[in-house]
């Protein structure tokens, strides 16, 4: 069966996913890391894609990213992943892939839920029970969007830019996000659209998407499957 294409629309965040193969390691060194974000932001310059929050964990990575092109992210993990891979296996003499399968996206609705994903993503250390407080974490894009620090991989949305018209009072107004945990509706909604690689967001947005897609943005209902027994018919659902 052939796959699925992404949802991929240019200037429609995307919220990507990928994971070490069978949830092995993928950084191993500090130098790994600074080796991803150097390869990352090459290819993402390369590609036109425009990367607005991050956190690498050992086993994984999420972006936050804009396409430019219709293309963009694809290539964009493809350059990554090809010169990623090379240099972790000539550095820790291994072969084989690195990665599990594709990467996973899901279209972001920007006006729902673009400050919630950002949220989710740079909260996944705390989550994970690794820190107390995600400016904890050196390898995520929290401390450039909450405190200013330099970091070349990001480029504000407009979003996030739009919380105030003085960088300080911006990164302020981000950090106060914090202040709330993400409601549990949120995290299974960012989650089951990312696992199913559909449509994060509203109705009115995903109906938008499946005019312009022609595809479908929801998940499918469950099937009903017809048993005979005794002579009597019935579906179980």
């Amino acid at each position: 069966m052939a796959r699925q294409p992404r949802f991929t629309i240019p200037g429609i965040p995307q919220h990507i996913i990928q994971r070490g193969n069978n949830r092995e390691p993928c950084f191993y060194t500090e130098e790994d890391y600074l080796r991803y974000k150097s390869n990352l932001l090459d290819a993402a310059k390369k590609n036109q894609a425009i990367i607005h929050a991050y956190v690498l964990m050992s086993n994984h990575v999420h972006l936050l990213v804009t396409p430019q092109h219709a293309h963009s992210i694809t290539h964009m993990m493809q350059d990554l992943g090809r010169k990623y891979v090379r240099y972790i296996n000539h550095t820790y003499k291994r072969t084989g892939t690195l990665w599990e399968g594709r990467f996973k996206a899901s279209l972001v609705d920007s006006d729902a839920y673009l400050l919630t994903c950002m949220r989710y993503i740079e909260l996944n250390p705390v989550r994970a029970n690794m820190v107390v407080h995600p400016g904890e974490y050196s390898w995520s894009s929290y401390t450039c969007n909450a405190t200013g620090k330099m970091d070349s991989l990001i480029q504000p949305h407009p979003l996030y830019t739009a919380l105030d018209k003085e960088p300080k009072q911006c990164q302020f107004a981000y950090r106060e996000l914090f202040r709330t945990h993400l409601a549990s509706d949120q995290i299974h909604a960012i989650r089951d659209a990312l696992n199913q690689q559909l449509v994060l967001g509203r109705d009115d947005f995903k109906d938008k998407i499946e005019e312009m897609t022609q595809r479908q943005t929801r998940p499918k209902p469950l099937g009903r499957h017809r048993v005979e027994e005794g002579g009597t018919s019935y579906y179980l659902i």
